[in-house]
């Protein structure tokens, strides 16, 4: 069975609303015998003569009355789909975007991003779910709108980013802590004991790697996933935490916090997205105000 015309849809509309072949035309900028040779293809496609002679005049058949409203929406519809988009109006949409995020993202930016979307779209939702590894499935799928993080071999390469900020690593220990008092050299930074973040459960990290350069090696009293719980360690103990300074800012209230005594590398924390959602509304306002909350000037120590 070879495919419908579609277009077919469009002139059977205009022949059902005017039940006139002349005043049909007009409509379509057609002449009266073009007009006629459609209806004639109408016919034959759909088994039924739709308008039959009455008088001088024509009038629609029961199947053409069941087909009118159908038709008339469906020509709507299409009309709609390929219609530019119109101007998001914030005061009336109602939508909820997930948002896979790296940790601490939620604690130090989440805040401000929900309140800023209170107020300019009440009728929007965010859902925040933990970025436990880089793989772009979950933006591929639609299960997520957007994701934070720091771009990786693993990040799909359609895959949209536009750069957030740049981060350095600071050190942290709780307030009374033997660092909070002298100069902190490196050998005092490496002779306390440290907690050490990975993701991935590994057993050295990048300052493992800077240590080393220099000669010295720090001993780990406790590997833990994620910012907020070796943030939560340092709270309550004497060991020493090394997290990013812009993506723990909040995380980091009332701990004493110190500019690393060695060299060590920047990051850069981006915001991906899925290249279908580049021309939605919603999605670039989204995208506007996560840049705006996170796209600040760095917090001083």
């Amino acid at each position: 069975m070879s495919n419908p015309d579609l277009n077919q849809l469009v002139t059977l509309d205009v022949l059902l609303a005017e039940g006139n072949v002349t005043r049909a035309a007009q409509r379509l900028h057609l002449s009266p015998s073009a007009m006629s040779r459609a209806l004639a293809r109408l016919r034959e496609t759909l088994g039924d003569p739709l308008l039959v002679r009455a008088g001088r005049g024509l009038v629609p058949t029961p199947r053409a009355l069941q087909l009118r409203a159908q038709v008339s929406q469906l020509v709507q519809d299409a009309q709609a789909v390929l219609r530019p988009a119109e101007l998001l109006d914030l005061s009336q949409l109602v939508r909820t975007f997930t948002l896979r995020v790296s940790d601490g993202f939620t604690e130090n930016f989440g805040p401000d991003l929900i309140k800023r979307v209170n107020q300019q779209a009440p009728g929007v939702r965010l859902r925040f779910v933990p970025k436990l590894d880089k793989h772009s499935t979950a933006l591929r799928d639609g299960s997520v709108d957007l994701e934070t993080g720091v771009v990786g071999d693993d990040t799909g390469p359609e895959v949209r980013t536009r750069v957030l900020f740049h981060d350095r690593f600071v050190g942290v220990v709780r307030q009374g802590h033997v660092l909070c008092q002298g100069e902190i050299t490196t050998a005092r930074y490496a002779a306390g004991q440290h907690v050490l973040v990975s993701r991935r459960g590994l057993d050295k990290g990048l300052m493992d790697e800077a240590l080393s350069a220099l000669g010295l090696e720090r001993v780990i009293g406790a590997y833990v996933g994620g910012f907020s719980a070796a943030l939560a360690i340092t709270r309550a103990t004497d060991l020493i935490t090394t997290v990013p300074e812009r993506h723990t800012g909040k995380l980091r209230a009332g701990l004493f916090s110190f500019a690393l005594p060695m060299p060590a590398p920047e990051i850069t924390v981006s915001m991906l997205w899925h290249p279908r959602m580049d021309g939605d509304a919603a999605h670039r306002w989204l995208r506007g105000g996560v840049l705006d909350v996170c796209g600040e000037s760095s917090p001083i120590l």
